[in-house]
């Protein structure tokens, strides 16, 4: 067998052990639905069925969802699966999986650029096997997105410096990265910006039609966001238009990013790298964290080593490029106090700096340890995986709101109001019971309008809020955190969905 079929085989298995993990159970685990991934479904929804989201804009450029908004691009990813297979759990998720799942070749074409196929092979089982990226490819939250597109850009960036053609390739998922997290946004530039100085010092740039075809897709990518910003600056009224709409959030969140807790937000990223867990089930795996445990001497090993051959040499280096990405992440935990999703653009680089120090290890050690290294990260892989299926899975059910489906559905087989717990989120119930957008719109009441997270006191049949006493010709949904004594002691009824109560008059 020839050495270029070995390396064909060892990456249809890694991608195939990639695609097992993220594949199984797929829809399934985590059990129920998160609140953000049921408004995005939610908003998929609504543009599939009359070109508007929740709040009547036309094909909005940033979705109005919460009233501080919510990014768009997965909704919009959203909308040939819902049109298809229709609004369910696993077909929201599929964006999400799809990117992550494209991910694992496209951090083999960048590392094998950078560093030859050895090392390429190393990055992409690290990826595979990573818990944080099964976690990020199982669920559909908006914000996650981020990470793939960001890596699309980033490998056809790498192939444009070989290829011009790939420039305009490079400008479109770099400019669909802004859609996926507003965060991102001052910092995408200047990633661009050192990773074009850089390479233009080393003379791998040519400033020709095709880099700035590319540059120009970018920037009409970017322009709608612009537009977003000056709008909701004040500087400009909002954009209605029969094709897109850029809104007027109730609440812009532009406050985030502050220069005043530097210190504390340095120190709350650090600790979270150090333990790899920001506190947030839905983030972490247990005691196997972000990366794996064994994964944090090695990226720092791999940082220092990369760090030290920029100062021994002045030659062109793609694995460089990956420096202003980690430089970018670090300044948004400095200026914005994180948890694991908000610096999601973090982790691919700590992927390749983990795999450059496990083969910078090995190279100045033994050869041999590179398996014995990858043989641990396997092992490690595999109590993972037990442990995501059964204990992990179990663990995630309260943040999914596991049972509520179900509930909901034997809830609308009574007449009159269904009354829910006021902690019950509505982007669940809108999602669950697929009410029309239409009649959503004409008869939504809001708790606390307007402000950055709205409350929906009620629509079409729903209640939200456990107010006085119980009424005769409701039935009622309770979470697993309220409390149904005075239902008890009123002789009614109860019937058990998982987390939740389905409460009804005898």
């Amino acid at each position: 067998m020839s050495a270029q079929t070995k390396r064909r085989l060892c990456f249809w298995a890694i991608f195939a052990l990639g695609l097992g993990v993220r594949l199984w159970q797929f829809g399934r685990v985590p059990e129920g639905i998160n609140q953000d991934e049921a408004f995005a479904g939610y908003e998929a929804f609504c543009l599939l069925h009359g070109g508007t989201d929740t709040a009547g804009y036309r094909f909005p450029v940033y979705l109005t969802a919460w009233g501080s908004g919510m990014n768009a691009l997965e909704s919009y990813l959203m909308l040939p699966f819902v049109a298809v297979f229709g609004l369910k759990t696993w077909v929201i998720r599929l964006p999400q999986l799809l990117t992550g799942l494209l991910s694992l070749p496209a951090v083999y074409g960048v590392a094998r650029r950078a560093r030859g196929e050895r090392q390429a092979l190393v990055t992409m089982l690290l990826l595979a096997v990573c818990p944080w990226h099964v976690l990020l490819c199982r669920w559909g939250l908006e914000s996650n997105l981020a990470p793939g597109f960001l890596l699309f850009g980033l490998y056809f960036f790498v192939r444009a410096l070989e290829d011009g053609r790939f420039f305009p390739l490079c400008g479109l998922f770099t400019g669909l990265s802004l859609y996926a997290y507003a965060t991102i946004w001052p910092f995408v530039p200047l990633m661009l910006g050192l990773s074009l100085l850089y390479c233009g010092v080393h003379g791998r740039l040519r400033f020709d039609r095709r880099l700035l075809g590319g540059g120009l897709i970018l920037g009409l990518l970017a322009l709608p966001l612009l537009l977003f910003l000056a709008v909701n600056f004040g500087l400009i009224a909002e954009i209605r238009t029969p094709f897109f709409s850029v809104p007027k959030l109730l609440y812009m969140r532009s406050g985030e990013l502050s220069f005043r807790h530097i210190p504390e937000n340095l120190g709350n990223l650090f600790t979270i790298l150090w333990k790899q867990s920001d506190g947030l089930p839905w983030n972490f795996a247990g005691p196997f964290g972000l990366l794996y445990p064994l994964s944090v001497p090695f990226a720092l090993l791999g940082l220092l080593s990369l760090l030290a051959r920029r100062a021994r040499s002045r030659d062109f280096d793609p694995m460089a490029l990956l420096l202003f990405q980690l430089l970018a992440a670090l300044l948004l935990g400095a200026l914005l106090r994180v948890n694991v999703n908000r610096v999601n653009l973090l982790f691919p680089p700590l992927v390749f700096l983990t795999a450059e120090g496990i083969c910078r290890f090995c190279d100045l050690f033994r050869a041999r340890l590179l398996p014995l290294l990858l043989a641990a990260y396997l092992l490690c892989f595999g109590l993972f995986v037990r442990y995501y299926f059964t204990d992990y899975k179990a663990s995630l059910r309260p943040s999914f709101a596991w049972g509520l489906e179900d509930a909901l559905a034997a809830a609308e087989c009574f007449d009159g109001a269904i009354v829910l717990s006021g902690d019950i989120y509505y982007p669940d119930v809108l999602f669950y019971a697929q009410t029309d957008p239409d009649v959503f719109r004409a008869t939504v009441r809001y708790q606390n309008y307007p402000a950055a997270f709205l409350r929906a006191a009620s629509f079409d049949r729903f209640r939200f809020g456990l107010d006085g006493a119980p009424e005769d010709g409701c039935v009622y949904l309770l979470s697993p955190w309220t409390d149904a004594s005075a239902f008890a002691e009123a002789d009614y009824a109860a019937e058990r969905y998982g987390g939740f109560s389905l409460v009804y008059r005898k």
